[in-house]
């Protein structure tokens, strides 16, 4: 019998296997607002058998975009239209996500295609916020910007828009949220000594940097339904010298369990140009890791990183590495991905897609 393909309940919510969609930016909205093509996008993979679907990293204010296309959840305004997405994703099955986030100092940048350069002000770009004072890189080229250093007041206000977002993704249809506390977004950058370099409360050793994390978990925590999943998304390293480690981000994962977390999604990388460089050549390496962080914190993961073959997904499942396996590009080029493995493994795929495909399977 497949494991890959046993149903998995996180409290309230079951997934009917445990194959997810990784939240993909698609730099597609208008000011933050969902479209068709988010629409198909998501709807297309829930239709396809997969169990988890997550939307892309949305900011939980204007000023948390990565880039002008990235979708939000700071304005009441962002919530119909992702609603009916969600309902169409459940219609198929699924169970729709979202990832929640600010971006920091990388905020402000030119959608990839276009370059992904820092926008200027005067170019629809906006003024960057991080931990610290300096900039993701002193790449004269690309002009990048230097942030501005956030005060506990700045903190707070922080917290209180992560709150907000919470509350506007339930009242989407969103039966899971995910925190987004990696690749060098505003709450990964609070917790690498890479880019903290604070001397009060917010900085210095390890539960310092955690504090900002651990605090927005709690405001967080305390908006979103007990009976609904919570996941955090870390990089479980940093893989640069003096960056996070694995055991770094084992505590944190203890942590932010005893506020009532229930799975950790684990990536890598991001937070310097150098560990950005790394993701490249280490993404397989968060498997293995996912697999350590979910033995020694004794919480549920999500693995993500060249994953592609459903024999492998299959594997990682079963060796218990991790509870749920996300697909980022390879489920970019075959919507279909999760129904394809089903085949592949002998599992009847009429149970993990909608009756208009299930009709016509054999």
């Amino acid at each position: 019998m497949s494991q890959l393909f046993t149903p998995y309940s996180i409290k309230d919510v079951t997934f009917r296997n445990r194959i997810g969609m990784s939240p993909m930016c698609q730099y597609s909205a208008i000011d933050g607002v969902m479209n068709d093509w988010h629409r198909v996008h998501l709807g297309s993979r829930a239709a396809g058998g997969a169990g988890l679907i997550i939307a892309e990293a949305t900011a939980v204010r204007a000023d948390g975009r990565i880039t002008p296309g990235c979708t939000g959840l700071w304005s009441d305004d962002q919530i119909e239209p992702a609603a009916k997405i969600n309902q169409f994703i459940v219609d198929q099955g699924a169970v729709p996500a979202v990832q929640i986030g600010h971006a920091g100092r990388k905020g402000s940048a030119a959608r990839p295609w276009d370059g992904g350069a820092h926008l200027k002000d005067d170019e629809g770009g906006w003024p960057i916020v991080g931990p610290s004072g300096t900039a993701f890189d002193d790449d004269a080229i690309r002009l990048w910007k230097t942030p501005t250093q956030m005060s506990v007041t700045d903190i707070a206000q922080m917290q209180v828009a992560f709150v907000d977002a919470a509350k506007r993704a339930l009242a989407a249809g969103y039966k899971m949220l995910e925190i987004h506390g990696a690749h060098g977004y505003l709450l990964h950058s609070f917790f690498t000594p890479l880019v903290n370099t604070r001397d009060d409360e917010y900085g210095g050793d390890l539960r310092g940097r955690a504090r900002m994390m651990l605090e927005t978990v709690d405001a967080v925590r305390a908006v979103w339904p007990e009976n609904l999943p919570l996941a955090v998304r870390l990089s479980v390293a940093d893989w640069i010298e003096g960056g996070l480690t694995i055991e770094d981000n084992i505590q944190m994962a203890k942590w932010v369990k005893e506020r009532g977390v229930d799975i950790i999604d684990c990536s890598g990388g991001g937070a310097t140009p150098a560990a950005r460089a790394s993701i490249g050549s280490r993404t397989g390496d968060q498997v293995g890791l996912a697999g350590k962080l979910r033995a020694e914190a004794g919480i549920a993961t999500m693995a993500v990183g060249e994953i592609t073959e459903a024999k492998q997904a299959e594997e990682i499942i079963a060796s218990g590495q991790a509870d749920i396996v996300l697909l980022a590009r390879k489920m970019m080029r075959d919507p279909y991905w999760a129904m394809h493995a089903a085949t592949e493994l002998g599992v009847d795929v009429k149970a993990h897609v909608p009756l208009q495909y299930g009709f016509y399977m054999k």
